[in-house]
């Protein structure tokens, strides 16, 4: 897991993947003040992206999640989240198992979790080894605008 902010990508760089730059220089580049929620793309089924706009929730309401196919890039517009986050370990509950057709899977709980406080600029690198927990609430619920980017693992496998 990476947590950074856009405003240091200039510093970040040169501990990314090629894959990785590419994603995060997409979001520094892109106006999503004016954009529509929904899925849209950016290079095929390698890279492409969701505008994300939502109430956040208690964590309790939350359900830990991971994939396996893609690397998770969520970058906060507006707003204000919590993101659990925890790393993958043998022998959690699954409670739903669609990795198949979504590339997700989701846990019941997981040990050790940490609480990620993200704002606007801030961005966040979930790897497949990387359980985390996304929307929701500090404190009480508030309005976030997200873009989620999916990056296709075989593109950071194919940057080294």
């Amino acid at each position: 897991m990476i947590l950074s902010h856009l405003d240091h990508l200039d510093n970040d760089r040169a501990a990314l993947a090629p894959a990785l730059q590419k994603a995060l220089t997409y979001l520094k580049n892109t106006d999503f003040s004016n954009v529509k929620p929904g899925q849209f793309a950016i290079d095929g089924d390698r890279l492409y992206g969701m505008l994300n706009a939502y109430q956040t929730e208690a964590k309790e309401q939350r359900r830990p999640e991971a994939h396996r196919k893609h690397i998770d890039v969520q970058y906060i517009v507006s707003g204000q989240e919590l993101i659990g986050y925890a790393p993958w370990v043998e022998g959690l509950t699954v409670l739903e198992d669609r990795l198949a057709d979504w590339d997700v899977i989701h846990y019941s709980d997981v040990p050790n979790e940490t609480d990620l406080l993200m704002s606007a600029g801030m961005y966040a690198i979930f790897f497949p080894w990387d359980v985390h927990r996304p929307n929701c609430a500090q404190g009480v619920a508030q309005a976030v605008r997200k873009v989620v980017l999916k990056v296709a693992l075989a593109e950071l496998e194919s940057s080294d």
